[in-house]
């Protein structure tokens, strides 16, 4: 057999580095990973929070928070669970909910508010303003694609996990779109096993089929400690 030269060495090393972590590498959704973004909805300002956003970046620089935790991310639901670190005891959990956002908004801020803390975990909720904005059920799963191709790119290991739209009373009358949505979102975590998706929807509706009212504050849209308190129940066995 020839001997090896050493100049070939560094090549040798490189190639056989490419092909262990070939093998090591999650499986990944391929439509997710090469999704683009959607247009946004019409007169969207993607930048409307961006004040919420550097205040976040301010806090980071005065205690940064350690790499590998648990970013909690998306639209007021998320923002106003103030008893979130309470509610998953002994975990690294991070609040990064902002204003009243968009899933394209998440997307669009999810370089500076999600991918700096190297998170082993993402939990988002986001879709529940999309569709009164017009957005259709197969856009917010675009969006929903495009937002996992993000994290991907640079947290090729992270789970991540959709919490499902919840039925809001005030937005009952999109109840059909935000079930298509929540289906069409099931199936695409359902195709890779570093996804899961969380059903709140369900759990948070009464014995008529409709929205338990006191799961809800006097507006119809944001939850109750009530609500919340399904939220963890839910989302706990995913949440490590």
């Amino acid at each position: 057999m020839r001997p090896i030269r050493l100049a070939s060495l560094p090549l040798l090393i490189a190639a056989c580095g490419a092909i262990a972590c070939a093998k090591s590498a999650p499986r990944i959704d391929a439509s997710a990973a090469a999704a683009p973004l959607s247009p946004p909805p019409a007169g969207l300002d993607l930048d409307r929070f961006e004040s919420e956003i550097a205040g976040f970046e301010a806090s980071d620089r005065a205690a940064p928070p350690a790499p590998g935790g648990i970013v909690f991310v998306g639209s007021s639901s998320i923002r106003r669970w103030e008893t979130l670190a309470a509610d998953f005891p002994g975990l690294p959990v991070l609040n990064r909910g902002f204003g009243g956002s968009t899933l394209p908004e998440v997307v669009h801020y999810a370089r500076r508010i999600v991918l700096p803390y190297r998170p082993r975990l993402v939990v988002l909720y986001a879709g529940d303003n999309d569709i009164p904005m017009g957005r259709t059920p197969t856009q917010v799963a675009g969006d929903y694609r495009a937002f996992v191709s993000v994290v991907r790119s640079a947290l090729p290991t992270a789970r991540i996990v959709f919490v499902s739209v919840k039925p809001a009373p005030s937005r009952w009358a999109y109840q059909s779109s935000v079930r298509e949505t929540n289906r069409l979102v099931r199936a695409i975590t359902a195709a890779d096993p570093l996804q899961s998706f969380v059903d709140v929807f369900t759990p948070m509706l009464g014995s008529d089929g409709r929205p338990r009212a006191d799961l809800y504050v006097s507006d119809s849209l944001h939850m109750t400690p009530q609500g919340y308190a399904i939220w963890r129940r839910q989302l706990a066995p995913v949440v490590q």
